[in-house]
């Protein structure tokens, strides 16, 4: 699966996929799609990553290991619903601040948080799930 071809089309592939998961991601709130469908799309974009470009350009590429990743986005998605006990409401009430920017009111949302702390955490523990794979079938060669 190595070839030319998939080498060189595969960083343009994952951009999309990447760009496309976050759109995903964002527009979940009113559409179908979330958190955990943006976070399976950027895992796939890991590993189509990986499978070009190795599992060592992949973790140079990200940065963190993929299971901090996933530890942030629990502790995101945790932060978010302990937000709603600072109102005095039950836990995971939906806190919303409306910022006037100009002509533009942009709506932030706990829920919003949430579902960014389920796209880290799917993202984290799949591309961890796909880099050891990786890792291992290429040590079998």
């Amino acid at each position: 699966m190595n070839t030319l071809i998939f080498r060189t089309l595969a960083p343009l592939v994952v951009g999309t996929m990447l760009v496309f998961s976050i759109y995903v991601c964002l527009r979940g709130h009113n559409e179908p799609g979330g958190g955990f469908i943006g976070g399976l799309i950027a895992a796939a974009s890991m590993a189509v990553f990986g499978m070009a470009s190795g599992v060592a350009a992949v973790r140079k590429a990200l940065r963190f290991d993929p299971l901090t990743i996933a530890g942030a986005g629990v502790l995101l998605a945790g932060a978010s619903g302990i937000a709603s006990l600072f109102i005095e409401a039950p836990f995971m009430t939906s806190i919303w601040l409306y910022l006037n920017l100009g002509d533009t009111v942009l709506p932030i949302s706990t829920p919003m948080f949430f579902d960014i702390g389920v796209y880290l955490v799917v993202f984290g523990t799949l591309s961890s799930v796909a880099l050891a794979l990786e890792e291992e079938s290429e040590g079998d060669i």
